[in-house]
């Protein structure tokens, strides 16, 4: 069960000098062969050649060639081209994924460990998982046009927060392991670090353990692991403990007594349990003295395929009392401006962007996607089907037991759910391993006396019989073919019996016929806006296209069916893919060791910090812990440099929006050898490719420390210059947003890091190594993730999209994305400034407008006008970050010039509504900008009060008519909804409302 390697791949021969401006024009062969019509990168990018000429010409340019090197300073562009395959079309791509699919072999896994075979409702999968206007959303901070996909996780926290009796949940993280590490860091900060202690039980799933010892040594908790009934309260310095339900061996312990000594201790306890065996099983809030406190898992086998480990939804959940330190996102129920009921993200002021240094977590992606699969399995199922689930695979399971010990093997008595840890009597663990395989079926091998069994909703009594086969025909024991396999389910501990309902809410009980259930997910579809709609020029999101052809591969059955521990030789198409995309990764970023493990952007931040501090500590460099930070930083930087258990130091930008380098010197000098490490952007969050970054990333290193580069703007060097030559020694790379893996509505993510060779040693380690060294010691290498390659089932998307593109492909993509940017820049000229710009005044690939103005001219807020432009149809561009009062444009290469200036005109007819009221011919209060959004609703009303026409409201512009997109609610009162806190289902009679 070895997990796939994360360590280096080979260098592939980084470019080291810029090459001058002659040797980088014109196309080659290679490029030329972008315009065969079997080629990938036209219908990828936006703009067609014409039109690539005119916008050009706009710029009084004559070429991309010219464009790039006006832009991009000459001391960090590349010497000739990037090392990578030729570009594949679609059908060549997508054969030759076919060949690393079938490298891959489905054996029947029951391996466990969190990780269950379940059966993805055809309903669900279709017009969900494979359906763009699922997939291709955005974070949901919008929510006037987000209400469909905050309606669905506000069934998945609903069903979260049932099945396990507590009173909130979040809408999803990033897999089991990462959730318990969060609910530890939650512990910490809720005693306010004066408990320093943590406790773990030892039958905890073994990669949940390695990945608390990474996070534990990374933020100062000291890790205890043991036998739960060893656990010593005595010195009141435990902060929390965490128990495994059912236990990784199977077993359903009671537990109450244990809820009693750590309440009484002044500790909390935390439960990683299975949501399926909740439906059987007293949920952990109903344990005694109040119950837990806080409850994580994962919600996999709510018919999200393994996936060979991911993406799947994790969840936490707790009390009311501790909601405000609950990582991650919350989904609450708010009004509108109409009185109607609507939802929005909660307390948002939580998030890292504001907290910063100050976060307890660095978290900033959920698992939208898959944790709205997960609830509309429950919606599919409602509690009976769940419940019918749940007996069956205890019912199987109590069956293979009792055959089991028909046969002489020592089975632990008591409950179980679903896992059993057998002790086969006359052969070792590996004999009937072995002879499993021989079936096609893989199990666990917990040591060498000891086989794990977990069956799942999959499972048959026809399997059944094959595993009592398999122990007997290992063992030499005789086989009994008329052997029960398939009695009642029966928990016999009265106590371990659920006896309370869940999921009582109408919307678990309503949708059982497809028809209906087809209809609910498209209602709930048609109440967002997507990629499918229009642009969503979000700056510093990189939404971009995510092809069809690049999305097929993520449900076929070889790579969705793996479990994450399955033996090698049955992944071996993973591992073909695995070591494609490192190379690649590689040889496009110039540093030459990549780790595929993290999966998020915010956990690539992470693990490239560790490897930072891995780094100077294995020099004798202990007191390196300050990471300069300059304020146009992602907020997550400062976050993540906290929880890597470093200091942060801010460093100031200039009046241009780039590092102020005197600052800087004053912050290395302060300083001095404290110096760990700067993290930067580039090109800029200002939106700007700063010409001295080359003398910035030099200072740093003179002062003995590293330089971490921020991925997110990565879009904008691709082919042209790379973090190598920027000077970067870690960069981490998001996947979701250059190399177009969908955000899926808010997740799903990932964020490798590649680094340079002095750090290829520390990067993030296997989640299953070491399991005999479970103690308190820190390794800051440890994994960070449960599975090895973090989300490896959505990999293949990235695999496409790269070997489709080839080097001229990805050249000419950014190439275009800063054309784009440039472009719409100049058509906003007069309307709007440019908050920053570059040398020669020339932008990246985003820029940003500035906002403030309007507040003091007409009383227009960026709010207004972000609201405003859900009218013509826009997801607006990022607001207020990084600079408070601006929007943050990004087009990316995808958008069509006839897209760009829709959005131009958009923007361009709200200024004239803004001069409107600076020429005093309306009051702000009284202008569209200040309603808006107008919903269907209030444009039809027999009411309409307000000064500007029903016409002017729902179609300001004459193209706005075609395939009009109506916002389900007015504007919504985020205010009300926190003071109001309420996540979880609101009675059928709200709904009615909308």
């Amino acid at each position: 069960m070895t997990p796939p390697a994360t360590g280096p791949a080979p260098a592939t021969g980084p470019a080291t000098s810029p090459a001058p401006a002659s040797a980088r024009s014109g196309a080659d062969q290679t490029e030329s062969a972008m315009h065969d019509a079997s080629s990938f990168a036209p219908r990828h990018l936006g703009p067609r050649d014409e039109d690539l000429a005119d916008m050009l010409r706009s710029l009084g340019l004559s070429s991309l060639e010219e464009l790039a090197d006006a832009v991009v300073p000459d001391d960090i562009r590349l010497a000739g081209r990037l090392s990578l395959d030729p570009p594949r079309s679609e059908a060549q791509a997508l054969a030759r994924i076919r060949e690393l699919a079938a490298g891959n072999q489905i054996y029947r896994s029951l391996i466990g460990m969190g990780y269950h075979g379940t059966d993805t409702p055809p309903v669900i999968q279709r017009n969900i998982l494979e359906n763009p206007l699922w997939y291709t959303p955005y974070t949901p901070y919008q929510p006037e046009i987000s209400q469909g996909r905050l309606e669905a996780l506000l069934n998945f926290q609903t069903a979260v927060a049932d099945l396990t009796a507590m009173d909130v949940a979040n809408a999803s993280l990033l897999d089991e392991a990462t959730a318990a590490a969060e609910a530890m860091s939650m512990c910490h900060g809720i005693a306010r670090g004066k408990k320093p202690a943590f406790f773990a039980a030892d039958d905890c799933h073994p990669q949940t353990l390695n990945v608390l010892r990474t996070r534990a040594g990374s933020v100062g908790i000291e890790l205890r692991v043991g036998p739960v009934d060893e656990l010593d309260l005595s010195a009141g310095d435990v902060t929390g403990v965490l128990v495994q339900y059912p236990s990784t061996y199977g077993q359903v312990r009671d537990h109450d007594e244990l809820v009693r000594q750590v309440h009484t201790a002044g500790g909390l306890v935390v439960v990683a349990a299975d949501l399926l065996a909740l439906t059987l099983l007293r949920p952990p809030g109903e344990w005694a003295d109040g119950g837990a406190d806080i409850v994580v898992g994962t919600s996999q086998r709510f018919g999200v395929p393994m996936g060979y480990g991911g993406p799947h939804a994790a969840y936490i959940a707790t009390r009311d009392k501790h909601v405000r330190k609950l990582p991650g996102r919350i989904v609450g129920v708010s009004k509108d401006s109409h009185e109607h009921t609507a939802f929005r993200l909660a307390i948002q002021t939580r998030e890292q962007h504001i907290k910063r240094d100050k976060a307890t977590s660095n978290i900033c992606t959920a698992q939208v996607l898959l944790a709205v699969m997960a609830g509309m399995y429950a919606v599919w199922h409602g509690p009976e089907g769940l419940r019918r689930i749940a007996e069956r695979v205890q019912g199987l399971t109590a069956a293979l037991a009792a055959g089991l010990r028909q046969q002489g093997h020592d089975v632990p008595e008591g409950d179980h759910f679903d896992t059993l840890a057998i002790k086969p009597v006359g052969a070792d663990a590996n004999a009937v391993i072995e002879q499993a395989e021989q079936h096609r079926i893989n199990l666990r091998p917990i040591d060498e006396h000891t086989v794990g069994v977990s069956l799942d909703e999959q499972s048959t009594a026809e399997e059944v019989r094959t595993l009592l086969q398999v122990f007997a025909t290992a063992t030499g024991q005789s086989h009994d073919d008329n052997a029960p396999t398939n009695p009642k389910s029966d928990i016999r501990n009265p106590k371990s019996r659920r006896t309370t309902t869940y999921l009582a809410h109408p919307v678990f009980h309503r949708y059982r016929s497809e028809t209906e259930m087809m209809r609910y997910i498209t209602r709930l579809q048609n109440r967002d806006i997507s990629l499918a709609h229009s642009m969503i020029p979000l700056g510093s999101c990189t939404m971009k296209l995510n092809a069809a052809a690049e999305m097929m591969p993520i449900t076929w059955p070889e790579f969705a069916h793996l479990h994450p521990y399955a033996p090698a030789e049955q992944t071996r198409g993973y591992q073909q893919l695995f070591d494609d995309l490192t190379r690649w990764l590689a040889e496009i970023t110039g540093l030459p060791a990549v780790s595929l493990q993290p999966n998020a952007g915010s956990q690539g931040e992470y693990a490239g910090l560790l490897a930072i501090r891995a780094y100077h500590e294995s020099r004798g460099d202990t007191q390196r812990d300050v990471c300069l930070i300059p304020t146009s930083a992602h907020g997550t930087n400062p976050a993540s440099a906290v929880i890597a258990g470093m200091r942060v130091a801010a460093v100031q930008c200039d009046a241009r929006g780039n590092v102020d380098i005197d600052d800087l010197q004053r912050r290395i000098d302060e300083h001095g050898e404290a110096v760990a490490a700067l993290m930067l952007t580039y090109p800029s969050t200002h939106g700007v490719f700063e010409a001295h970054v080359r003398d910035i990333c030099q200072r740093v290193h003179d002062a003995g420390g590293q330089v971490y580069l921020d991925g997110a703007n990565l879009n904008a060097q691709l082919g042209l210059t790379r973090p190598d030559r920027v000077g970067a020694d870690v960069v981490h790379l998001n996947l979701h947003k250059t190399f177009c893996i969908p955000h899926g509505g808010g997740g799903p993510g990932m964020g490798p890091i590649a680094v340079a060779e002095h750090l290829a040693p520390f990067l993030p380690g296997d989640p299953l190594d070491r399991p005999e060294a479970l103690d308190d010691r820190y390794s800051s290498v440890g994994p960070i993730a449960a599975a090895g390659c973090g989300s490896p089932a959505i990999l293949p998307i990235s695999w496409m999209y790269i070997a489709m593109m080839g080097e001229p492909g990805l050249r000419k993509a950014t190439q275009v994305a800063i054309l784009n940017a440039n472009y719409m820049a100049k058509r906003l000229e007069g309307h709007y400034d440019v908050l920053y710009t570059g040398h020669g005044g020339w932008v990246a690939h985003e820029f940003i407008i500035d906002c403030r103005p309007f507040q003091k001219t007409a009383g227009v807020t960026v709010d207004d006008i972000a609201k405003r432009l859900i009218d013509f149809g826009f997801h607006s561009p990022t607001m207020s970050f990084p600079v408070p009062g601006t929007l943050m444009i990004e087009p990316t290469e995808s958008e069509s010039k006839q897209e760009l200036d829709r959005f131009c005109e958009a923007l361009i007819a709200i200024r004239e509504e803004i001069r409107a009221i600076e020429r005093g011919e309306l009051a702000a209060e009284a202008s569209a900008l200040r309603h808006a959004p107008h919903t269907a609703e209030a444009v039809t009303a027999d009411d309409w009060p307000h000064a500007y026409s029903r016409q002017a409201a729902a179609f300001p512009l004459a193209w706005v008519r075609q395939g009009k997109y109506w916002p389900p609610v007015g504007r919504i009162d985020q205010a009300w909804g926190d003071r109001n806190l309420a996540c979880a289902c609101p009675p059928m009679e709200a709904y009615c409302e909308l």
